[in-house]
């Protein structure tokens, strides 16, 4: 009973925040078998990205900025963007902006959520550390998610050197915001670890906002005025 307990908190938050973010598309829902996929998808990376992970360790150090920002950051959120960008970026049914912030988020909380599962069957854990842990770490992989997908988005919809840049922006900024929170966990002193909490809330405020852009961006959103308005 502890063991299924234990495992349903480590699940619960990932499936949570992808349920809320599935639920944010307003005009044209994705097919779940996909978001499913790469939702496990995104779990089948944990292991490949631990042992590149090691090997940099070894070869880097283990000094907190190349930690955070290299090691990290830079291969967790390259390993999600190469997932995303050869997997579904030229599916048939990424057809709108929004697409890419579920598809990226599925991919994310995948990782996050068996990273979780790991963690609560490999360290000593208490319920408050699986409740500080979704509320921290898997809540950033899926607002890195959001970043990620917004631009993957933005990219998809353009053409030219906007849509090269957006593509750019979809790996630079998940990488600086994750390596940023990464560092912080490494060099602020304990009893200054509130300052997480502000941080959180900047990431959030940004994430809502990636949303509302690109459910305001849908081509179903004129559509759906469109029938709205027909008599």
């Amino acid at each position: 009973m502890l063991l299924f307990s234990v495992l349903a908190a480590a699940i619960a938050p990932g499936i949570a925040l992808l349920a809320y973010f599935y639920w944010k598309d307003r005009y044209d829902a994705e097919p779940l078998p996909i978001v499913i996929k790469l939702f496990l998808t995104g779990a089948l990376t944990v292991l490949p990205v631990m042992i590149v992970q090691r090997a940099l360790t070894l070869w880097l150090g283990e000094s907190p900025f190349a930690f955070s920002f290299l090691i990290s950051a830079g291969i967790e959120e390259f390993i999600k963007w190469f997932v995303l960008f050869h997997i579904i970026y030229n599916h048939t049914e990424f057809d709108e902006p929004y697409d890419g912030i579920v598809y990226a988020t599925a991919v994310s909380l995948g990782f996050a959520t068996l990273e979780n599962v790991l963690y609560a069957f490999t360290e000593t854990v208490t319920f408050g550390m699986l409740l500080a842990r979704a509320l921290l770490p898997v809540s950033g992989h899926a607002l890195f998610g959001v970043f990620m997908g917004y631009s993957m988005g933005r990219a998809k919809f353009s053409s030219g050197r906007r849509s090269k840049l957006h593509l750019a922006l979809a790996l630079a900024l998940p990488i600086g915001a994750h390596g940023l929170y990464d560092f912080l966990m490494q060099t602020v002193p304990s009893r200054w670890l509130w300052i997480m909490v502000p941080f959180m809330f900047l990431l959030w405020l940004r994430g809502i906002r990636s949303v509302n852009r690109a459910n305001a961006i849908s081509p179903f959103r004129l559509l759906k005025r469109e029938e709205e308005v027909k008599p």
